[in-house]
């Protein structure tokens, strides 16, 4: 997804769970059902509501953005003078591959016939990364 409509995904998954507006209006407890209608509609949510949408519908829906930038965030330079320790923040590595990352690279390489390199140039992932997935998920 190099676009995303967070608020019609949640709506989507609002959908698919079945849940009564009234549950979902007593979960947020300040909003009103034109709030959250608001919401389906919207592109963008605030990261607290966007949490406490993850939690009612128990869908990590922070890892639509995670994924987002591993495929579509262009790769920068590295300032050899900053180390990783250099911040106070949590270090993650952005090279953690879920498994439907994994998956829509392999259906890149087997159903669109993209060659390994082109898929390392687009989306920044090591050859020898792909190379491991063929391996080990397609042969």
């Amino acid at each position: 997804m190099k676009e995303i409509h967070i608020g019609s995904l949640i709506k989507k998954r609002v959908e698919e769970l079945n849940i009564d507006i009234k549950r979902i209006i007593s979960f947020f407890k300040i909003y009103s059902e034109k709030d959250i209608l608001n919401q389906y509609a919207s592109s963008s949510i605030q990261t607290d509501d966007l949490l406490k949408w993850s939690k009612l519908l128990e869908y990590d829906f922070f890892r639509i953005y995670t994924q987002h930038i591993i495929l579509y965030a262009p790769v920068g330079k590295v300032d050899s003078t900053l180390s990783p320790k250099s911040t106070s923040l949590p270090n993650y590595r952005k090279n953690v591959y879920t498994k439907e990352i994994i998956d829509y690279v392999l259906d890149l390489y087997t159903k669109e016939n993209k060659k390994i390199q082109e898929i390392s140039d687009e989306y920044n992932i090591p050859k020898n990364t792909i190379h491991n997935w063929i391996k080990k998920y397609i042969t």
